[in-house]
């Protein structure tokens, strides 16, 4: 039995109602809704092939059903009216179609509501250099970086090139000039896109993600000549980050490339989202490093497993480590202990600290 009667604009609607981060479409299931982090089925009959088809043809544009049909799969950005944006991917499944949505949030928050501290600010006001936003896919890197361009945009007069892959939040010219592209629309790739906007006068530049040794190579260079770049990475934690970045190039270049970042980088922020303890919904937990001296020694002698120790001394800066932040976290009660063991970089170390807290309580 076909579902004819389930419109894809009802579902949006749903999704905008409910607060759902994201909307699933899959054959032999109903559509599913992510709440707060848990899958919760919408009060409706499975799916079939043809009504998952109707679906997603009623978003998809023609060049991305063809990408489906060629390579299996596209990713788009799509506008639901004024109500909301959602990052789509489209792909095939055991010879059905599925649809992924994730709801971009509309508001831009404040770095206070991030939950970020107010050393992170100055950083957006340096003339040049790389910060990093890392952690794991929907951890909410790209919503960390848009209300960061934000602020740039309302408080300081620059031009701000974005690269992404597709394009998320939508920047209205405010103080900046921002212009936006979209990798496969107005350029063909992360690398490209970043050498030709550096002959476009940038202040600061935004690349979606480093994925591949090119883009890096060319983030690095802009950071190098005089530009703030922004960009993502998979990584959890300040030293993981440095080590993937150089463990991607090739070995007689890894010295080399040491020394640009001891040069370039200027903070790693990694964050994860965890489901709160205290209230429905997420909380942010994060590990902040902030260049220092030391730092950029550790970096360029190849010690980048003493960074973690730079980090714990280095409050006054800003920083924080992900572990810390976490117990602090579930001291405030408003995560789970659960979470504190599995997230934390070293669960021996934070399960001691925590037996001296409570020992010290005593």
């Amino acid at each position: 039995m076909s579902n004819n009667h389930i419109e894809m604009s009802d579902l949006l609607q749903l999704c905008v109602d409910e607060g759902a981060s994201d909307l699933h479409i899959r054959v032999n299931a109903p559509p599913m809704l992510r709440i707060h982090g848990s899958l919760v089925p919408i009060d409706l009959p499975a799916l079939d092939g043809e009504d998952t088809e109707r679906l997603m043809k009623s978003i998809a544009s023609p060049a991305s059903q063809q990408s489906l049909r060629e390579v299996g799969g596209a990713d788009f950005g799509f506008g639901f009216g004024d109500k909301a944006r959602f990052r789509v991917s489209v792909f095939r499944e055991r010879g059905n179609v599925g649809v992924v949505l994730r709801q971009i949030p509309k508001t831009l928050l404040t770095l206070k509501q991030i939950g970020l501290p107010e050393q992170v600010h100055e950083l957006l006001f340096r003339p040049r250099g790389l910060v990093l936003v890392t952690g794991p896919t929907g951890s909410g890197k790209t919503t960390t970086l848009a209300s960061m361009l934000n602020i740039i945009n309302e408080q300081r007069d620059c031009l701000i090139i974005t690269v992404e892959d597709p394009i998320e939040y939508y920047h209205q010219h405010k103080k900046s000039i921002v212009t936006q592209r979209e990798i496969g629309a107005d350029v063909p790739s992360f690398a490209e896109a970043i050498r030709r906007a550096l002959r476009q006068d940038p202040d600061v530049v935004l690349v979606g993600e480093m994925r591949d040794l090119e883009t890096m190579q060319a983030a690095i260079t802009a950071a190098e000549t005089g530009h703030l770049v922004f960009a993502t990475l998979h990584t959890t934690g300040a030293t993981t980050t440095v080590d993937r970045i150089v463990d991607a190039f090739p070995t007689d270049q890894q010295d080399q490339v040491r020394t640009q970042l001891s040069v370039s980088l200027v903070a790693v922020i990694s964050q994860l989202l965890l489901v709160r303890a205290d209230k429905p919904g997420r909380v942010a937990a994060f590990e902040i490093m902030i260049s220092t001296p030391s730092i950029r020694s550790r970096i360029r002698d190849a010690k980048t497993f003493q960074i973690a120790s730079d980090i714990q001394t280095g409050a006054k800066f800003g920083m924080i480590s992900l572990d810390t932040h976490l117990l602090n976290l579930y001291q405030a009660g408003k995560i789970h202990y659960e979470d504190l063991i599995t997230k934390s970089q070293d669960p021996d170390a934070v399960v001691e600290k925590l037996k001296e807290m409570s020992d010290g309580k005593r």
